[in-house]
């Protein structure tokens, strides 16, 4: 929230210098990269803000030399047409990954609004105010530093340490769910902090190895869990309950994760079957891990830990962004973005041709994927929308006597800053604080004020939006439920290859098994949002559910023989083999039925 509130220094900046106009570029830069700020490692958000705000940027210069192109004046084909084939290229790349979706949004937003929005200043100055509003927040993200945090270490390591003690605080809830209800949910938030402590360790550096004792150290530690982590997976599938003693030792672990400190003395479980056995040695390395002086060589390649490197299946599998990005999936959910943005746009063009960038702008966020359920997001956005231009309006009023000038409307920007975070909670609540913030710009960059008319603008985005995503275009076959599908099926595939060729690879039984898990949950992740559509949309995921029920009980068994293989052992139990057998015949029969049914809708 101090964040949010700072970001609206540039725009302070520009209206002190009497030139607000220049400020409302940088002042969109800050909002968009303050939807994208979440907490986590400052690594990580370098990649999460400051890509997307240079594509934003090049989007804002884009718009105006469309803009220029077309004349500047109303145009029901060109600027449909151009924007089409821009929402058509930004939404296939959007159906790759997180970043990519903010990058293609904020591409789409700004060309909509550097087209639309009457502003003094040329397009490359547009384009860079922009940046200097993103960079501004982005270099407050990697300054400040965190609330609360530990006196050991160095500040920016906070969000990378917090990540990887939740790995091990995660590996102590798994145990102590062994054998109850909750293990696979345990089980899954385990996957989520292992996700999570990857992302953050992997973010962009300057040099490929670590560049400080603390930082090998860290990476040290996260290699540290993965041993647990196989360990505690092997001991949940078995379904026996564990001794409550066995969920202190990770604990400490993650309390000395935290602290910096050693982790003192562990609970050895006792050594009665392969998996406390894995456990134990795990524990062991682990406590040597920990109590190994700082500044000694941790043993990770280049200073990345297992799982993460840029070698992996998972980077050969998935080929490049391009590829990924114009196959089914890419174009099923890139036609969706076209025919929105050529839509609203040509509706704008027709209603009028000035002020007319607030409907396509509205129409791109809402139609962006990874908000929820389509008409859950359109919903908020309309209850958001009037709610935020009710809030402006009745402000407005109030203070119209008391307060007049720029700086009432800078204060709201700051304001609607320090809310952002808090906001991003719920999407109605995130709309109406967008709503005023936006609408404060609109005004000091010299426009009339039109809180209704912005209103029923967002209400006919609204209706476009659900419309077109209800179609029966052509492309929309479930492609995005059955790729994520194809994927998770052939990573445990792939992982259960391994596991039985070569069982003495641990390094890349890691990597395999961090591919399996998390290809899992970005299935299971599709399969819920497409499941929470209406009739129409949701058909399309009909049986997937219980694919991916197939893949989770073939990769933890998966894992388990791991276990049993990677101590000396010469073969599978006979349990572990039919188990195994049992389980990929129910992911061959779950995966035909849906694959064929999902082919032929």
């Amino acid at each position: 929230m101090l964040r949010g509130a700072l970001a609206s220094v540039p725009l302070l900046l520009a209206v002190l210098a009497e030139r607000p106009t220049a400020g409302v570029p940088a002042a969109l830069g800050a909002m968009l990269a303050g939807i994208n700020d979440r907490p986590g490692s400052r690594r990580a958000a370098v990649t999460r803000l400051g890509v997307p705000a240079l594509a934003g940027s090049a989007g804002l210069l884009l718009g105006t030399m469309i803009a220029a192109a077309a004349g500047g004046g109303r145009s029901l084909v060109v600027l449909p047409l151009v924007f089409g084939i821009l929402g058509l290229v930004a939404g296939a790349f959007s159906s790759t990954g997180p970043v990519a979706s903010s990058c293609g949004t904020q591409v789409l937003v700004a060309a909509v609004i550097g087209a639309g929005m009457p502003l003094p200043e040329p397009g490359p100055a547009r384009a860079l105010l922009f940046l200097a509003g993103a960079g501004w927040l982005l270099l407050l993200r990697l300054v400040l530093p965190s609330p609360g945090r530990p006196g050991n270490g160095p500040y920016r390591l906070d969000g990378e340490r917090e990540a990887v003690a939740a790995v091990y605080e995660s590996v102590s809830r798994l145990l102590r769910a062994a054998g109850g209800p909750r293990a696979l949910d345990s089980r899954a938030a385990l996957s989520a902090a292992l996700d999570h402590a990857q992302d953050a360790l992997a973010g962009p550096r300057l040099r490929s190895r670590a560049g400080s004792a603390a930082e090998r150290r860290l990476h040290a530690l996260y290699a540290a869990a993965f041993p647990l982590v196989e360990a505690a997976t092997a001991l949940a599938w078995a379904g026996v309950p564990l001794p409550a003693r066995l969920v202190a030792g990770p604990r400490r672990l993650a309390d000395a994760v935290r602290t910096g400190g050693s982790c003192g003395p562990l609970p050895a479980p006792a050594r009665t079957d392969a998996g406390l056995r894995a456990l134990d040695d795990a524990l062991l390395r682990a406590a040597a891990v920990f109590d190994r002086p700082e500044g000694s060589s941790p043993g990770t390649a280049k200073g990345r830990p297992e799982g993460s490197s840029p070698g992996t299946a998972k980077g050969r599998r998935e080929g490049s962004a391009p590829r990924r990005a114009w196959s089914a999936a890419g174009r099923e959910y890139g036609l969706r973005v076209a025919v929105c943005c050529a839509t609203s746009t040509v509706v704008a063009q027709w209603l009028h041709h000035e002020h007319w960038y607030w409907l396509p702008a509205t129409t791109v966020f809402l139609v962006k994927p990874d908000l929820g359920p389509l008409v859950s997001r359109v919903l908020c956005r309309a209850v958001g929308t009037v709610a935020g231009a009710a809030v402006f309006g009745l402000s407005a009023l109030l203070l119209s006597g008391v307060l007049s000038g720029p700086y009432p409307l800078v204060g709201a920007v700051a304001l609607c800053g320090a809310l952002l975070p808090v906001a991003t909670r719920h999407f109605a609540v995130q709309t109406a604080v967008v709503t005023v913030l936006v609408l404060s710009l609109v005004l000091l960059g010299g426009e009339p004020p039109a809180a209704w008319g912005r209103v029923v603008e967002s209400l006919l985005a609204c209706g476009t939006v659900l419309l077109v995503g209800h179609l029966p275009l052509p492309g929309r076959r479930g492609h995005t439920v059955r790729a994520a599908l194809d994927t998770a099926v052939g990573a445990a595939h792939r992982y259960l290859g391994h596991v039985l060729d070569a069982p003495e690879d641990h390094a890349g039984r890691g990597a395999l098994r961090r591919d399996a898990y998390r290809s899992l949950a970005a299935a299971r992740t599709a399969i819920d949002l497409t499941a929470a559509e209406l009739p129409p949309v949701a058909r399309h995921s009909a049986g997937s559910d219980g694919v991916a029920g197939a893949v989770e009980r073939l990769i933890d068994t998966t894992t388990a023989c791991a276990v049993h293989l990677g101590h000396r052992a010469d073969r599978l139990p006979s349990a572990h083999a039919e188990r195994l057998a049992v389980h990929l015949s129910e992911l061959d029969q779950a995966w035909t039925g849906p694959r064929r049914e999902m082919s032929a809708l």
